[in-house]
């Protein structure tokens, strides 16, 4: 038996909640708890409230995601470009 397909979808995040989570309202105004994914953790990608998002979702759970995209946002720099500080 093959495993089950991913449901992926589209939303904003609306909420910070605690131990990394997001409160993701999708664009059919279902409401979600979302964690990011390993690769967006691992590579330090920070999400804000009003960030577009794509979730990805089990059919069994349509209340639990996983956020594994952030759009870039118009007005951002570039994707190189930090502060360089002195660092000890």
């Amino acid at each position: 038996m093959a495993k089950e397909e991913l449901i992926t979808m589209e939303g904003e995040i609306d909420e910070i909640l605690p131990d990394g989570r997001f409160g993701v309202t999708l664009d059919n105004e279902h409401r979600l708890i979302c964690y990011t994914a390993g690769k967006m953790r691992r590579y330090r990608i920070r999400s804000v409230v009003g960030d577009r998002v794509h979730v990805e979702m089990t059919p069994y759970d349509l209340t639990k995601g996983r956020i594994v995209f952030r759009e870039r946002t118009p007005g951002q720099g570039p994707a190189g470009a930090r502060k360089r500080g002195y660092r000890r």
